[in-house]
């Protein structure tokens, strides 16, 4: 399974295999971010699908973006992201999700944490004797809450509302 395959469907879904489901998009969802794939991102979402950005850790909501459409949310993932420097990574996680489904209907909600993944290069006269493991550091980088909202249409699971609440004063690149 690749990050471009698009949302699962299955329209005889058991409660089970919905709750699975949900979380399968919201797991494609976070490695099409990792990738700074466009169009592995935007097949998470519904065309009129719509994400909002907030910092929160000052104790109110701070918007600080909001954009609509499934293209759009797929463009802003390739030009509103840094890209990886060489060697280096990202890994978008949700810790502890609670998935509701009603329905047709579902919702996610979860922290997340990012890691920053940086590698070292492996120097012109090879590793030191004494080096074992991975070479590099992983930082956290972001945390916050994601609260999403899903519909399945035609016994497909996708993202209608996105809000990611983030922890930490959050910039956004220039360009």
């Amino acid at each position: 399974m690749t990050t471009n395959d698009t949302a699962t469907t299955n329209d005889s879904a058991t409660a089970a295999d919905s709750h699975r489901l949900v979380r399968e998009v919201l797991a494609r969802y976070v490695r099409a971010a990792d990738h700074r794939d466009p169009t592995a991102m935007a097949a998470t979402f519904w065309e009129d699908g719509v994400t909002e950005i907030f910092y929160s850790g000052g104790g109110t909501d701070e918007l600080l973006a909001r954009i609509t459409g499934a293209s759009n949310i797929g463009a802003a993932v390739a030009s509103g992201m840094a890209p990886h420097p060489p060697r280096g990574w990202s890994h978008h996680t949700t810790v502890d999700p609670i998935v509701v489904v009603d329905g047709d209907s579902a919702t996610f909600d979860s922290q997340f944490i990012v890691y920053d993944v940086r590698g070292l290069a492996r120097p012109e006269s090879g590793w030191p004797a004494d080096a074992t493991g991975a070479q590099g550091t992983i930082t956290p980088i972001e945390c916050g809450y994601l609260r999403t909202a899903l519909t399945r249409r035609d016994g497909q699971w996708r993202i209608t509302s996105h809000v990611i609440k983030h922890d930490l004063p959050y910039a956004f690149p220039q360009g």
